[in-house]
C-alpha cells in the first residue's frame, strides 16, 4: 500500500466514525437510544436494513464464491422478496401497535416471561458470536495479505465501532450506514469497472459472461433435489425465506432498524426497498467474482490465494511437491488462455468449450491437492482461500488511491453491521434481561446509561471472540450456518404467537428447548455426515418442528388439566 492509499482509508473511516458521533451526540432517554426517536426515513431504514445484513464477509467472500463455484449462490437470496412482504403485512403491525423496544418483548405479552427471556438469550448467543466473526472476517484477510497484526486489527475496527455505537444508539449507527452504502457502492462499481478495462481488448462484457459459461460459472438457477448441493431454487425459496423471515423479523439486530421509522408506512416501505434492491445487490457482487475469474483467464493466477500458505511451505520438505504443482497448474492456465481467446472469437467451438471444462475441472483437482500439501506442512495455516480471492486482486491489480478506497468499502461494511449488532445485544440484554428482571424503580437516565454499558460490554466481547475465532470452509455460510442454528426454532415460536392461539407459554418455553437441542443434534450429524441436510433446511426443520411440538404438548398439558378438574 502507497501513503495515498493510507490518507484515504484512514480519512474515509475516520469521516464516518466523527460523523456519527456528531451528529448524534447526546441520545436524552432510552427511546432516543433504542430506536431513534422513531425518525428514520424509509430509505435510511432500507439502507441501514441493507448496510446491517451487507457485512465485510459479504465483499471479501462472495466475490471468492462466486470465483470457485459461480453464481448459483445467489439462489440463497430468492427468498428475500417474499419474506419481506410477510414481514411487512404481520410483524410490522404487530410491533408497532404494541410499541415495542425489542421483538422479544411481544413474546411476553403473548406468552410469559420465561419464554421472552429464553429466546432473547437464544439472540444474544447467535449474534454475540456473530458480531465476533463480522470484526474477525476483514482482519484475518487483511493481516494475511498485508501483514498487518491480527490483535490490533480487532481491537482497532472494535473500538472504532464502540465508540460511535455506545455515543448515539440507533440514530448512529443508522445514519453511518448511509455513508458506509455509498462507500461500499461507490468501490464495487469501480471495482468492476476496472475489471471489464483490464481485460483483453477483443473481450468485450458480452464474451466475458461467454468465457464465464464455457466454464460453469453463469448456471444461476439449479431446479435439482439433490441434498449434496447446498445451493438450489428450492433450498433459497424454502430455506432462505424461512431464514430471512426469521433474521429480518425476529433478529433484533434487523428489527430495531425498522422499529426507528416514522411510521407504519414508512417501516414498510423501508423493507419493501431492501427486498427489491437486495438480490440485485448481492448479483452483482457475484458477477464482481465472476469478472475477477474472466480476469485470471488471460492474467496468472496463484495456485492458493492465501499468501501466508505459500510462505509456510517454501521452508519444508513439502517445497518441491508444491512447486510440482505450480508447474501444472500453470501448463493449464496458459491452455485455458489461449482456448478462451478462440473461444471469444468463435463461440460455436464446442470442442473448445469441452476441453475447457476439462481443464476447469483438472484446475480445480489441482487446488484441492494444494490444499492438501499445505494442511501436511503447517497444521495451523487457513488451506481455505475463496475469501482471499477478491483482496488478492485488489492488492495486485488496482491502482493506488483505489487500493485505499477498496480496503475502505471492506472495513465500513465491517464497521456497519457490527454497529448493528453491538447495538441490539445492548439493546436487548438491557430491555430483555436487565430492565424486565431487576426489582425496584429506576429513572430513564438509568436505563439509558446501562444500555450504553451493555453495548461497550458486548462490543468487548465481540473483540474477545474475534480474538479467538477461526475461519470454516467459506466465511459467509459460516454466518449463515450460526444464523440457521438458532433461527428457525425463533422464527417458529413467534408463528405460535402470531397464528395458534390455543397454544400457552409453558408448551412453547418447553418446545423451545428441545428444538434447539435437536437442531444442534441434527447440524452435528450432517456435519459428521451421518445424514445429508443441508444448513438451510435448519430453518424450515426448527420452525416446524418447534411449533408441532408445542402444539402436541399444550394438547397434552389440556387434557392433563381437565383430568384433574375432574
Amino acid at each position: 500500500m502507497q501513503q495515498l492509499d493510507w490518507i484515504i482509508l484512514i480519512c474515509t473511516l475516520l469521516f464516518i466514525v466523527l460523523y456519527g458521533v456528531w451528529k448524534t451526540r447526546g441520545s436524552k432517554n432510552v427511546d432516543d437510544f433504542i430506536r431513534g426517536g422513531n425518525q428514520s426515513k424509509w430509505w435510511t431504514i432500507g439502507l441501514s436494513v441493507m448496510a446491517t445484513q451487507a457485512s465485510a464477509i459479504t465483499f471479501l467472500s462472495t466475490p471468492g464464491q462466486a470465483f470457485h463455484d459461480g453464481m448459483g449462490f445467489v439462489q440463497f437470496y430468492f427468498g428475500l422478496p417474499i419474506a419481506m412482504v410477510i414481514i411487512s403485512l404481520v410483524f410490522i403491525p404487530i410491533y408497532h401497535r404494541l410499541k415495542v423496544y425489542t421483538a422479544y418483548e411481544y413474546l411476553e405479552t403473548r406468552f410469559d416471561l420465561k419464554t421472552r427471556t429464553l429466546v432473547a438469550i437464544l439472540f444474544l448467543i447467535q449474534r454475540g458470536l456473530a458480531a465476533g466473526i463480522t470484526i474477525f472476517a476483514p482482519a484475518i484477510i487483511l493481516s494475511a495479505v498485508l501483514g498487518w497484526d491480527l490483535i490490533t486489527l480487532n481491537v482497532s475496527i472494535g473500538v472504532l465501532v464502540i465508540i460511535y455505537t455506545v455515543s448515539g444508539g440507533t440514530k448512529a449507527v443508522s445514519v453511518t450506514q448511509k455513508h458506509q452504502m455509498a462507500v461500499i457502492f461507490a468501490g464495487m462499481f469501480i471495482a468492476f469497472y476496472l475489471i471489464l478495462s483490464y481485460l483483453p481488448e477483443e473481450i468485450t462484457f458480452t464474451k466475458a459472461l461467454e468465457i464465464a459459461g464455457a466454464s460453469g460459472k453463469m448456471d444461476i438457477i439449479d431446479f435439482s433435489f439433490d441434498l449434496d448441493n447446498r445451493y438450489t431454487i428450492w433450498t433459497g425459496l424454502i430455506g432462505g425465506t424461512f431464514l430471512m423471515l426469521s433474521y429480518f423479523g425476529t433478529d433484533q439486530s434487523q428489527v430495531q432498524r425498522y422499529l426507528s421509522g416514522k411510521s407504519i408506512k414508512e417501516m414498510q416501505m423501508g423493507l419493501l426497498f431492501n427486498g427489491l434492491l437486495k438480490v440485485p445487490m448481492q448479483f452483482f457482487i457475484l458477477l464482481v467474482g465472476v469478472m475477477v475469474f474472466v480476469f485470471y483467464q488471460f492474467n496468472p493466477t496463484p495456485l492458493h490465494f492465501n499468501p501466508e500458505a505459500k510462505k509456510a511451505i517454501e521452508k519444508t520438505i513439502y517445497a518441491e511437491e508444491y512447486g510440482i504443482l505450480e508447474s501444472v497448474h500453470k501448463e493449464i492456465e496458459d491452455e485455458k488462455s489461449v482456448l478462451q481467446l478462440q473461444l471469444a472469437s468463435n463461440p460455436i467451438n464446442t470442442l473448445g468449450r469441452e476441453r475447457i471444462k476439462e481443464l476447469e475441472y483438472l484446475d480445480k483437482n489441482l487446488r484441492v491437492e494444494a490444499k492438501q500439501v499445505i494442511g501436511k506442512a503447517n497444521t495451523k495455516i487457513e488451506t481455505n482461500d475463496k475469501d482471499y480471492v477478491f483482496i488478492h486482486f485488489i492488492l495486485n491489480n488496482l491502482p493506488r488511491g483505489l487500493i485505499g478506497l477498496l480496503l475502505a468499502v471492506i472495513l465500513s461494511a465491517a464497521m456497519s453491521s457490527t454497529a448493528s449488532e453491538l447495538n441490539a445485544l445492548g439493546s436487548t440484554t438491557a430491555i430483555d434481561l436487565y430492565k424486565r428482571n431487576i426489582k425496584g424503580e429506576r429513572s430513564d437516565e438509568h436505563f439509558l446509561a446501562m444500555s450504553k454499558w451493555f453495548t461497550l460490554l458486548w462490543g468487548v466481547i465481540a473483540i474477545l471472540v474475534a480474538s479467538v475465532a477461526n475461519l470454516f470452509d467459506n466465511l459467509i455460510q459460516l454466518v449463515n450456518i450460526i444464523g440457521s442454528i438458532f433461527y428457525g426454532n425463533v422464527l417458529g415460536m413467534f408463528l405460535l404467537a402470531f397464528f395458534i392461539k390455543f397454544v400457552k407459554g409453558n408448551a412453547v418455553f418447553i418446545a423451545g428447548l428441545i428444538t434447539q437441542a435437536m437442531i444442534i443434534g441434527l447440524f452435528l450429524l450432517d456435519k459428521y455426515e451421518y445424514i445429508n441436510l443441508p444448513y438451510l433446511w435448519l430453518n424450515f426443520v426448527g420452525c416446524a418442528l418447534v411449533m408441532v411440538i408445542a402444539m402436541i404438548i399444550q394438547t397434552f398439558l389440556k387434557e392433563e388439566i381437565e383430568e384433574i378438574k375432574q
